[in-house]
């Protein structure tokens, strides 16, 4: 088959890949410039990826990581308040992005030309660029995230995301730079700092080249902060220019005030190894934590994969396995049964697992909202 898929991150990579595989044509598109490669930092393989690069045979893009060997939980003076002994690995986020964009040619991939709707008849399913070119496929999945385009087909009245009240502020520091009272507490470690209304954590990851050797890493720090309402959303994302932004602000984009800002609430409020950390970012960035749960997961030959579906909360860890679980099933739906009757077993199977995980990450989340 023809087949569309909107969203050029892990999870449409998961499916593309998968698809080209069984012997589909398949079409990527992408709508930042140039692609995805060097967004991402670490993440958390489990089985669900480990067993989609076992079936395209690169299972060793998931096993060049870090590892955490244990979990510890500071005081607000540094003292470590509980230790436990789990290892982790966290896995270089561009390492896994790049074995994937392997398996899906350069001419398949589109970027930069967003889609802007997508809509279907009986025999076909459509892709309207911003360009408006208009592409005919036998199936389109929406693999497009919080901001899916393709939810607007598959559920037109629960396009939205609820947000929760609190943000992720984050920064990715080379080896090099990280403050030896930090290097000295948290190297090895899955750290952890809560407090009433916030939540901070760190961990080592993979450089931005896949490096695993000491002093190549990078360390990646995550601070849960409250900001409640409209108001405290609209704040939060205004960028350097003022300009107001949906979802996050990038490295780069949060302005001087803002930053310094961050510094000094980090000098109040966290134990010295992680302030020393929001001290040395020079570009922190911040992602808004929404919840987005839909009721369909297909319609017709549309279907949704990953965030598009359901948006939850970083705090599960398990958004890359869930958009893995989606694919696997999805093209094991197709594999089977004719276009439309596939997507209807795999709205069957996996709208259960998505509800599941996302509320995991509500009941993991909820003493970081504002009461």
């Amino acid at each position: 088959m023809r087949i569309g898929i909107v969203g050029g991150s892990l999870g449409g990579l998961f499916a593309a890949a998968l698809l080209r595989a069984d012997g589909h044509e398949v079409h990527v598109f992408e709508r930042a410039e140039g692609g995805l490669a060097g967004r991402g930092a670490g993440l958390v393989a489990q089985h669900e990826v480990f067993e989609i690069l076992r079936r395209l045979g690169t299972e060793s893009a998931a096993r060049v990581g870090v590892v955490a060997y244990e979990r510890i939980v500071l005081a607000r003076d540094g003292t470590v308040l509980s230790t436990e002994p789990t290892p982790q690995m966290q896995v270089s986020w561009d390492g896994l992005y790049r074995a994937l964009r392997a398996h899906v040619p350069a001419g398949s991939y589109h970027t930069g030309d967003g889609v802007v709707r997508v809509d279907q008849s009986a025999t076909h399913a459509f892709v309207e660029r911003a360009s408006g070119d208009r592409l005919a496929f036998d199936c389109v999945v929406g693999a497009d995230g919080i901001g899916s385009v393709v939810r607007a087909v598959v559920t037109p009245t629960q396009r939205d995301n609820h947000y929760t009240g609190y943000v992720a502020w984050r920064g990715l520091l080379p080896e090099a730079e990280v403050p030896a009272i930090a290097a000295s507490s948290l190297f090895d470690r899955f750290a952890f700092y809560f407090s009433p209304n916030g939540q901070a954590l760190g961990y080592l990851v993979p450089g931005p080249d896949g490096e695993i050797a000491p002093g190549r890493r990078r360390y990646n720090w995550v601070w849960y902060r409250q900001a409640p309402g409209a108001e405290g959303l609209r704040r939060t994302l205004r960028d350097a220019e003022g300009q107001a932004h949906p979802f996050s602000l990038a490295r780069g984009e949060v302005s001087t005030e803002d930053r310094d800002a961050l510094r000094d609430a980090a000098r109040n409020d966290l134990p010295p190894a992680f302030r020393v950390l929001v001290d040395a970012e020079p570009t922190p960035f911040v992602q808004a934590i929404f919840d987005h749960e839909s009721s369909r997961m297909a319609s017709g030959r549309i279907a949704l994969l990953g965030d598009a579906a359901f948006v939850v909360r970083p705090h599960t860890a398990m958004g890359a396995a869930k958009a893995a679980g989606d694919a696997m099933t999805l093209v094991g739906a197709l594999r089977r049964l004719p276009v439309r009757e596939a997507l209807v077993a795999y709205e069957a199977e996996r709208l259960p697992v998505g509800r599941r995980i996302a509320a995991y990450g509500r009941q993991l989340g909820e003493s970081l909202q504002p009461a």
